[in-house]
């Protein structure tokens, strides 16, 4: 096929810059290190992969947009992700602007594998600048790149960047400024890389290599020696169950404090209130409706952050890969590849991105299974109930020999319910789909280094800023129609019972009640679990906003697990904790499955599994309970 000669445009908008390059080359590290705050998240039309897109300005004073593609291998794509990178840079969207110029993102310690994407963008003749990145740790190993050399075989400007450290973008910023931005240039059509087979692209990367970089030197990489012992198959699995039994041992002992600190407030701030109003429907929803709510959520922030600090930890020095091909075995078992380890590990977050991970498994039977099983992952909104039924139920003391939390302990458990059902629901789901042989799992492995402190405190303002953006607008509405379902009609004269009894929440309380009884359900948690399909964690503040309303004089003061503890029996908290385990999918998450899967029939069928599968476990753990004399 002959050469695509480039058709030129006039330019009158502001340059949009598309950074691509493969998944861990530190593209969207350069992406935030280049924007800052000035950015912006979507999804594209459409589907639901996530659209990163924002704005800096060069030291020379030119503006530009900037574009994160999703990370890809080759424009010849296999996956949505590599599709939607492809589209937009062969400026195939329908109402999506054609970058003006890319910015091919490589990794400077693997230029073998990250090489064939950028021959390929070449072939569509769009001006392109390689940022080098990573050329630290490049040069520690003792990787010799001639940048120079690098560049005239490219035929494009080679800059080296370190996106992780202050000013490693500078280098790029100046060659952006260099290009010429009075034309745009349209890609050529994607045929001119089809065109051209794979084995001819890797012979043109092997003499690109040979002629611009020396291994002479190579000091050898050191993740393949810590490899041999976390890739182990005896001791790397242990290192594993380990190292999440730390983490759930973490998230109850170093959050005490804080949670202390912030119940103190709360209540300090209720009794602040109550004192300076006098008795009225104002001083009810302020106090018993507002703050007996969202403070009863609020609280749970600190365990919220210290298990995402660990995820992040985890995620960012280049673990979690490991994690996959240690569990490809355990999955492939089920029927499952090791990649569906990541999507069903961002659930433990959120089972939304969960889903939504599930895009990049290629399989189409192995994503919908994931799809289907990513929701029994124990997801952030479930920590808070979690955490306030142990509190109330489960001593807080140490066992075996006081290296082991008890609450830790059972969170542990009940993380690890979560996780064993969602195995056993893939192997019976892929029963009856037909079992299909297990595909090895084949992953890129990142080097290993050190989480970067940066990085770090994003990702836990981004997760306490959705917490708390969460708590401030959906838990809050919902608090606040509580209260008045729970207010009105108020109560007869002469009645025995608080007035929400005899509520609008009273009343659907106590049909539901029906329903749930056989499991240990009273009609105060009949309530919550109405709420609680919009968000799990609107549970525990709908709990408080019950119970505030159900008490009278000094016993306001007191926090929801002393109210729990002497309310509930324990076999009826054993059997909520078993409920949650399972519990129904809120409605967010069904409508995020019903657009990645294009049927409403799997988001029903998702609901209903997980019902029937809590209410089993609630009533086989509640009738136990009572057996055994809890």
């Amino acid at each position: 096929m002959g050469a695509v000669e480039p058709q030129v445009q006039a330019v009158t908008r502001t340059p949009l810059i598309a950074l691509l390059g493969n998944p861990n080359c530190g593209k969207t590290a350069l992406f935030n290190r280049l924007t800052g705050a000035r950015q912006k998240v979507a999804n594209y039309a459409g589907v639901t992969i996530e659209r990163k897109e924002g704005s800096f300005t060069s030291p020379m004073g030119r503006a530009y947009k900037v574009l994160d593609l999703p990370g890809a291998y080759s424009l010849s794509a296999t996956t949505p992700d590599e599709a939607i990178t492809r589209d937009v840079v062969g400026g195939l969207r329908a109402g999506e602007q054609a970058p003006d110029a890319v910015v091919c993102v490589v990794n400077a310690t693997n230029l073998r594998l990250n090489l064939r994407l950028v021959l390929e963008i070449k072939r569509l003749g769009l001006p392109m600048v390689l940022a080098l990145n990573m050329v630290d740790v490049a040069n520690k190993r003792g990787i010799k790149i001639d940048s120079a050399k690098l560049a005239s075989e490219l035929g494009m400007p080679v800059v080296e960047t370190v996106a992780v450290q202050s000013g490693g973008e500078m280098a790029l910023l100046k060659a952006l400024d260099l290009m010429p931005h009075a034309a745009t240039v349209k890609a050529a059509p994607l045929s001119a890389i089809d065109a051209v087979p794979v084995e001819e692209t890797q012979r043109e990367v092997r003499r690109i290599l040979e002629a611009c970089v020396s291994y002479a030197n190579d000091t050898g990489n050191l993740s393949e020696k810590i490899d041999d012992v976390v890739l182990h198959p005896v001791f790397g699995p242990i290192l594993l169950a380990v190292l999440m039994f730390l983490v759930f041992q973490a998230v109850f002992s170093w959050a005490a404090v804080p949670m202390e600190m912030i119940s103190g407030a709360v209540e300090a701030v209720g009794a602040w209130v109550g004192g300076m109003m006098s008795e009225g429907m104002l001083r009810s929803l302020l106090v018993e409706g507002i703050l007996g709510g969202v403070g009863s959520v609020l609280v749970f922030l600190p365990q919220i952050l210290i298990l995402f600090f660990f995820i992040l930890v985890l995620e960012d020095c280049g673990y979690l890969p490991r994690a996959a091909f240690l569990l490809d075995r355990i999955m492939g078992g089920v029927g499952l590849s090791g990649r569906a380890f990541i999507p069903l590990l961002s659930s433990f977050a959120c089972a939304i991105p969960g889903v939504m991970a599930a895009r990049t498994i290629q399989n189409p039977r192995d994503r919908l299974v994931t799809i289907m099983i990513a929701p029994l992952m124990t997801c952030s909104a479930r920590l808070p109930v979690y955490a306030l039924i142990i509190a109330a139920f489960i001593p807080n003391r140490d066992v075996g020999g006081g290296w082991i939390n008890l609450q830790g302990l059972v969170l542990f458990i009940l993380y690890f319910a979560g996780i064993f059902s969602a195995m056993a629901v893939a192997w019976v789901i892929k029963r009856f789909m037909g079992a299909n042989s297990h595909q090895p799992l084949m992953l890129e492995l990142p080097s290993y280094h050190w989480p970067h402190l940066r990085n770090l405190a994003l990702g836990l303002w981004e997760r306490a800023k959705i917490f708390l953006v969460r708590v401030g607008t959906v838990i809050l509405a919902l608090m606040v129609l509580l209260w008045f379902l729970s207010s009105f009609p108020g109560a007869p004269e002469g009645a025995t019972q608080p007035p929400i009894y005899y509520s609008i929440a009273g009343m659907l309380g106590r049909a539901l009640a029906v329903v749930f009884e056989p499991i240990g359900f009273g009609w105060q948690i009949c309530i919550a679990l109405v709420p609680g399909m919009a968000a799990r964690e609107v549970a525990v503040g709908a709990l408080g906003t019950v119970y505030a309303l159900s008490q009278t004089g000094d016993e306001l003061a007191t926090t929801l697990a002393p109210i729990i503890s002497q309310s509930w029996s324990l076999p009826t908290a054993l059997s909520l904790l078993a409920w949650y385990v399972f519990a129904p999918q809120c409605i967010a998450t069904l409508s995020v499955v019903r657009r990645e899967t294009g049927s409403v029939r799997y988001a029903f069928i998702m609901a209903g599994y997980m019902f029937a599968l809590a209410y089993a476990a609630s009533f086989i753990t509640y009738r136990v309970a009572i057996a055994m004399g809890a």
